[in-house]
């Protein structure tokens, strides 16, 4: 579980890719210390397991669900990418909760600056649309954010310096991917409106 305030930006410094894998490794300057082989960590939004590490960078395995399903498969040396350990239950959630587990990849259509904001139009897919909300969570690269205003087939978040500073979203522009993770509670309000006990087989009786 993480909260989508990202702690740190990672570089892409190997890409290690096979027809149904792929292994990156990633350096950073602090989380490389904390981290744990075999713990969870938040890589653009995606959940991922620690397979290696030393005091400079660590690695990752992706699967092919994983670089299907999510904007990873097309990441190079080089890269920035947003990074955030698994909270504790200790931690104060400034985000909202974050699963890791992408439902979906964005395209941002517009980007433009309003005061000291930058402003992001993003087209949503529809399995994710549903789930937006005026005033509520999304997670955008494994970045907390909160939605503005829904537009179409789409959605405007905004940008403040700090994110910016500190996230990809400050550098990503018109045309780039995103990865998407819808808000976990109108996911599971969804499913409980929805849901209904199927008959038991003819014959069996409780």
């Amino acid at each position: 579980m993480f909260t989508g305030i990202v702690e740190e930006m990672g570089v892409v410094k190997a890409v290690e890719m096979t027809s149904e894998a792929a292994r990156f490794s990633i350096s950073c300057r602090r989380l490389t210390k904390e981290l744990i082989i075999g713990e969870s960590v938040s890589v653009n939004g995606v959940c991922l397991t620690v397979a290696t590490r030393d005091d400079t960078r660590f690695s990752v395995d992706l699967s092919q669900e994983t670089m299907r399903i999510t904007n990873l498969g097309s990441l190079r040396v080089g890269d920035v990418v947003n990074l955030e350990r698994a909270m504790q239950l200790s931690d104060r959630l400034g985000g909202h909760l974050v699963l890791g587990h992408v439902d979906g990849v964005g395209v941002i259509r517009n980007r433009s600056q309003t005061g000291n904001a930058i402003l992001l139009s993003v087209d949503v897919p529809s399995e994710v649309m549903r789930y937006c909300v005026k005033k509520g969570s999304i997670a955008m690269d494994g970045v907390s954010l909160t939605i503005n205003d829904l537009i179409g087939h789409g959605i405007v978040v905004s940008i403040i310096p700090h994110t910016a500073a500190v996230t990809t979203l400050g550098v990503k522009g018109e045309g780039m991917s995103v990865n998407l993770e819808s808000d976990l509670i109108g996911r599971y309000i969804e499913r409980l409106i929805q849901w209904r006990p199927r008959e038991p087989p003819q014959g069996i009786r409780s």
